[in-house]
């Protein structure tokens, strides 16, 4: 024990052991040996720890029976003792690796067990190859995507083998082989960084194959069934370059599809470029609802649809307007493609239990010069648009004069704005003259535009491009004011008649701004009379009658003009009591040559005599024509014969001087 005996002598054995053992050395201790002698036992291989004098820690083995005299009385205890320090040394060493060793692979066990779930529980296929291209690793899902069974790989088997089983089996898309997909492999492993090789399954699926290179050789591959994915970014992109209630491509699909097709216009063939526009459409949609209205703009896309060949296009631009891109020999060919459209749209559609009819009017432009398609767009729209005006449900070819009417077109438009903010707009006044009476009893007002450097310009000019561009709004309201602060200046007995547009009354503040007209300039109701076309009952029949009942009961009278002029006039008498009605100048002016342009206006008067309705007849400018509608009983007539439009200080003197009895 490191000390001499004569140092031991005496002491007792725990005076020796150490008393300051650490965690875990309570096995080292003479507690087993005290319990021992404490019951005279003997015990064996106790060890205990004492520190030596040289200041380390040994530990001791001791052994030990008990001594008994003959009679048995207790003499003690004889034992053995030996330093077994580098014994347990040893053994500890052998533990604590021992532990270290038995943690490792325990911690190996648990990394493999997280590999293997992370492995099976992926998203992706994995195959791993070692640098020999042989197989060392590969997951379920890798079998799931390419419906392979579990005894399909084996560990060893090349990446050619695999390919091949692949193939043998029919997994990819016909045409593909062994080399191709080999290749393709190659060529993503060349890569700097890991890029993605796209295969085509037999049963329409998409697969991505990404290859990762690995230190010491060999690669990871992972495939991802991206099939969902690029639907989806197939999906994105066609609605991004269709229209999504009838599936045609839409305009930003129509200029480069027609860019492409009028650069490779040629073999005797030019591209014809059609803007179509739906007739009648809107008062459908209004009439039968934006449902069935949807319903009609597929039928029209599937009937355009229908009317081309595959290489040709049909597309919708918005709202109830096509365009078509037709490859044709001439301007005839384009014309005669043209006039079918026509016909196959105006043809009768039973949709949702209604018969529906419209028409189309169509413009079209040839790419014989020009072959920029937005320019080609332009010039077909600009032919659109001369179509309609010339009547609608007809086509007109492009002509370059047209240009240069769009262009004058513009400067009149832009003209047209300046002017109703500059406050350039005039009211003049036509009597309306009582034949009873023998005495003006109303006036129209009628604006007329005071242009810097073209003098005054006629309503034909400018109030259709004004209720094209919206302007028709802003300048009717202004015209109602104006009417109305005028008409306050001048005897209780004369009322003032206005003209009302379908743009105007289609607002349902409509009403309410008549209203404020009234109030602001003290105008009587009654005095006040709004003039209507059948197009504004055309138009929106249930919310315009609307409109002309609520003005009815504020007391303002209202008249339809133009009456004769319309297939439906004599209908609307029926479905609104109207105060008066205005029958068209071209009755008047074919009286004096035809007996039944007179009978017609014997009729209309009769009819509205019946029904309580005053009758005027506008555009009187004859003795003969006068003496005519004299005879028919009209009541009131309208015209140069008496007095052209004038300045409300004109109408003023005449009003003064006694009006038209002269005249008359």
């Amino acid at each position: 024990m490191g000390m001499p005996a004569a140092a031991m002598l005496g002491r007792s054995r725990e005076a020796f052991a150490v008393d300051d053992a650490g965690e875990g050395d309570e096995a080292y201790s003479l507690q087993g040996v005290f319990e021992a002698m404490d019951a005279l036992r003997p015990f064996r291989d106790q060890i205990y720890r004492f520190r030596h004098p040289d200041g380390a820690p040994r530990w001791f083995e001791i052994s030990g029976r008990p001594r008994f005299s003959p009679d048995g009385t207790f003499l003690g205890y004889r034992g053995v003792g030996s330093d077994v320090s580098e014994q347990h040394r040893t053994r500890s060493t052998l533990a604590t690796t021992l532990t270290q060793l038995q943690n490792a692979n325990a911690q190996l066990g648990e990394q493999n067990r997280r590999f293997d779930a992370a492995l099976e529980n992926m998203t992706q296929g994995l195959c791993m190859f070692d640098a020999d291209a042989r197989l060392v690793v590969w997951n379920r899902r890798y079998l799931e995507i390419f419906d392979l069974d579990e005894t399909a790989l084996s560990i060893g088997m090349t990446q050619r083998e695999i390919i091949e089983v692949l193939v043998a089996l029919k997994r990819y898309k016909a045409g593909a082989t062994v080399d191709s997909v080999s290749e393709g492999t190659r060529t993503s492993l060349a890569g700097e960084s890991a890029k993605s090789v796209l295969r085509e399954l037999a049963d329409g699926r998409v697969v991505a194959a990404t290859h990762r290179t690995m230190e010491g050789g060999g690669w990871v591959a992972t495939f991802e069934d991206v099939t969902e994915r690029r639907r989806n970014e197939a999906r994105i992109i066609h609605m991004a370059r269709h229209d999504a209630l009838t599936d045609l491509p839409n305009r930003t699909a129509l200029r480069e599809v027609g860019t492409e097709m009028a650069a490779q216009a040629g073999d005797g063939l030019t591209l014809a470029v059609l803007c179509l526009d739906l007739d009648r459409f809107k008062p459908v949609n209004d009439s039968y609802g934006h449902a069935l209205g949807d319903a009609l703009l597929r039928a029209v896309a599937e009937r355009l649809r229908s009317h081309v060949r595959g290489r040709d296009v049909v597309a919708r631009l918005g709202g109830d307007e096509f365009a078509v891109l037709y490859r044709v020999e001439d301007e005839t060919g384009a014309e005669r493609l043209a006039q079918r459209m026509i016909a196959a749209i105006s043809a009768p559609y039973q949709l949702d239990g209604y018969c529906v009819e419209i028409g189309m009017s169509v413009g079209i432009a040839l790419a014989d010069e020009c072959r920029d398609i937005e320019r080609l767009l332009r010039n077909a729209d600009m032919a659109l648009y001369e179509a309609k005006a010339a009547g609608r449900g007809t086509c007109c070819l492009f002509e370059r004069q047209m240009d240069e009417t769009a262009r004058e077109r513009t400067v009149l438009e832009r003209e047209l704005r300046e002017a109703l903010a500059l406050g350039r707009f005039e009211v003049h006044y036509q009597p309306l003259v009582d034949l009873d009476e023998n005495r003006i009893t109303g006036l129209e007002a009628l604006v007329r535009w005071r242009h810097p450097e073209r003098g005054l310009i006629s309503p034909s000019v400018f109030v259709p491009l004004a209720e094209e561009t919206g302007l028709i709004v802003p300048l009717g309201e202004w015209v109602l004011n104006q009417a109305c602060r005028d008409a306050a200046t001048l005897p209780d007995d004369i009322s003032i008649a206005v003209n009302v547009s379908v743009l105007q009354l289609r607002n349902r503040s409509f009403a309410q701004s008549v209203l404020m007209a009234l109030a602001a300039t003290g105008l009587q109701a009654e005095r006040l009379e709004i003039e209507i076309t059948e197009s504004v009952l055309l138009d929106d029949t249930e919310a315009n009658l609307e409109t002309l009942h609520t003005l009815r009961r504020l007391g303002v009278r209202i008249s339809m003009d133009d009456f004769g002029t319309g297939y439906s006039s004599i209908s609307y008498l029926r479905r609104f009591p109207f105060d008066k009605i205005k029958i068209d100048r071209s009755f008047v002016r074919d009286s004096a040559g035809r007996s039944d342009a007179g009978a017609i206006i014997r009729a209309i008067v009769g009819l509205g005599t019946s029904l309580g309705i005053t009758t005027l007849v506008e555009g009187v400018e004859t003795e003969a024509q006068l003496a005519t509608v004299r005879a028919e009983g009209v009541q009131e007539i309208q015209g140069f014969l008496f007095s052209p439009p004038r300045p409300l200080g004109e109408i003023s003197e005449m009003l003064v001087l006694g009006g038209i009895k002269d005249a008359a």
